[in-house]
């Protein structure tokens, strides 16, 4: 008896051991309330998962920094890798990393330049960018016909950091949509980076009504610009009846500002769901079972009509 209740603790052990694992988790920067989000659905996920444990860094927006905590990551011989980088066009150098050491690496939110050409073992979590753009940016469109500017109307984009694929495909989403013939009557009057930041777009909009041109619609590559141009046109007495303001991410500042009557369209990013996927995705790369190279996880849109469904 005695011997077999050995055996089955020194088998619980084992499994234990085996269970346990180290994922070292690189963020583009923690100042950021959409990767927040992000990383909160991380830790939240990971702390029901017996023997997980998450080693999680600031890259400060930093590529070189962020580089560096990989190859820590590496060194320290962590299990597997999770990156939301900083620069998308700068993830092979780190792709190689990985793969050079045999390290599993997960690439969450922001989409790797070299997707097509990811080594073995290492995968991309994210949501669909066109999907994103295309349908706040339509739903825009048809809120200013309601509005019964068909005839003509003036809109401005902030878009984010132009060295992010989400910034660069958001954007050329509202291209492609005022491109449509049901909304080609829409002029785009100006368009300019606030690296994904409110303070910024808030200073670039108060430019821009500075210059006296009248405008009719904002569209924010997210939320977070978005509302930095509602605070600015609000300090200058813009009723914001008369300007459609639209954003992604469907953070919960700007489900209070859709609730004010101020954002018009946003676009939910399970931002949560990301991170969670993000951790089951490179668990499963971890243990070497097959993943797909991509896993999508859809985007829904966000209105006065249907934001209470995604209010906590």
């Amino acid at each position: 008896m005695k011997k077999l209740l050995l055996t089955g603790a020194i088998t619980a052990m084992m499994t234990t051991a085996a269970l346990a694992q180290d994922i070292g988790v690189s963020v583009a920067r923690f100042d950021d309330n959409g990767l927040t989000i992000m990383r909160n659905g991380m830790t939240e996920h990971a702390a029901t998962i017996d023997g997980l444990n998450l080693q999680m860094e600031d890259a400060q927006d930093d590529v070189a920094r962020q580089l560096d905590q990989i190859n820590n990551f590496i060194a320290s011989g962590v299990d597997a890798i999770i990156v939301n980088a900083v620069d998308t066009n700068a993830t092979e150098a780190m792709s190689q990393a990985a793969a050079s050491a045999g390290v599993p690496l997960v690439y969450v939110n922001r989409q790797p330049v070299n997707m097509d050409t990811l080594p073995e073992g290492q995968a991309f979590v994210a949501s669909n960018e066109i999907e994103s753009g295309t349908l706040a940016a339509f739903r825009m469109c048809q809120d200013l016909r309601a509005a019964g500017k068909s005839g003509g109307a003036k809109a401005y984009m902030l878009m984010g950091q132009l060295s992010n694929q989400a910034a660069v495909q958001r954007s050329k989403d509202f291209h492609d949509v005022i491109g449509m013939d049901m909304c080609n009557f829409i002029t785009l009057i100006d368009e300019q980076t606030a690296n994904w930041s409110r303070d910024e777009a808030q200073n670039m909009m108060t430019n821009w009504i500075s210059s006296g041109e009248e405008f009719d619609a904002v569209f924010g590559n997210n939320d977070e610009m978005a509302i930095g141009a509602i605070q600015a046109m609000k300090a200058s007495g813009i009723s914001m009846d008369d300007v459609v303001v639209g954003g992604v991410d469907a953070t919960p500042d700007a489900l209070v500002a859709m609730q004010a009557g101020d954002m018009d369209v946003t676009v939910f990013q399970d931002l949560a769901g990301q991170g969670a996927g993000s951790i089951d995705t490179a668990i499963k790369l971890a243990a070497g079972e097959a993943v797909d190279k991509t896993v999508f996880i859809p985007f829904k849109l966000v209105t006065p009509e249907n934001v209470s469904e995604f209010l906590n």
